[in-house]
């Protein structure tokens, strides 16, 4: 089968999110003098990041808006029951310091070059279209992609099949001939490969590889290897790079 179109993640597979974040987040806890209620920074870290986690995975199972998570992130962690407004103030003081943080990975460009004219290109995130947009527009990838889609204005969440099928439709391709690229072996690998695209996890660094032999996907630790990939489409029978 010929694969003709990648999708794209963004956080973590593009941009690296987790660098970004906890640089600004150290940076914006140090003005607001919270680092003191903690005994490390990397405490405070850590409790931002599981607070992150849980609160994203209610807007992921559609529980609350984006925005809504958002601000119970920020509530949660000051421990502050905070009107609308100060909750947005508070993130928007953070994002300050997370933006001065952006970075994209080494390995994106010339990926993105390689196969630049012999494939389509689209981005599906589990974010917002207005964040996202802002962050590719800023790293100069927003021209880059045919389209870009998220969960907020979707309805629909990774690693649901209606998520990738909606990037498909967007593309006008079938799921078989659209590969999909992301970093989470479950939301991203296991979510695509169920809804029948070529499934390829990036491997940054073995965050999430306990288990994950068990996940329906080909599995790469750099993009210079996606697109001898993608080109050959070895989604039946290729070796794993597992182990």
């Amino acid at each position: 089968m010929t694969i003709r179109a990648v999708v794209w993640d963004v956080d973590d597979t593009l941009f690296d999110y987790t660098t970004a974040d906890r640089e600004g987040m150290r940076a914006h806890l140090a003005v607001e003098g919270l680092l003191a209620g903690y005994a490390t920074a990397e405490q405070a870290l850590v409790r931002w990041r599981e607070i992150t986690d849980r609160q994203w995975a209610r807007f992921s199972a559609g529980e609350v808006s984006f925005e809504v998570q958002r601000r119970d992130r920020v509530r949660v962690f000051l421990g502050q029951d905070l009107a609308d407004a100060e909750a947005d103030a508070w993130f928007r003081r953070y994002i300050g310091h997370y933006e001065a943080a952006w970075s994209l990975f080494p390995d994106v460009v010339p990926a993105l070059d390689a196969l630049a004219v012999s494939h389509r290109h689209a981005v599906l995130s589990n974010s917002s279209l207005t964040v996202q947009e802002h962050k590719l527009r800023t790293l100069g990838l927003l021209d880059r992609f045919e389209s870009v889609l998220c969960a907020a204005e979707l309805g629909v969440s990774k690693p649901q099949a209606g998520a990738f099928l909606a990037a498909c439709e967007v593309l006008g391709l079938p799921p078989h001939e659209v590969a999909y690229v992301g970093d989470h072996p479950e939301i991203d690998g296991r979510g695509a490969a169920e809804a029948g695209l070529l499934s390829v996890w990036i491997d940054r660094g073995g965050v999430y590889a306990q288990g994950a032999e068990a996940v329906v996907t080909h599995r790469i630790s750099t993009l210079a290897e996606l697109p001898a990939l993608v080109r050959s489409d070895t989604r039946f029978g290729a070796p794993s790079t597992f182990g």
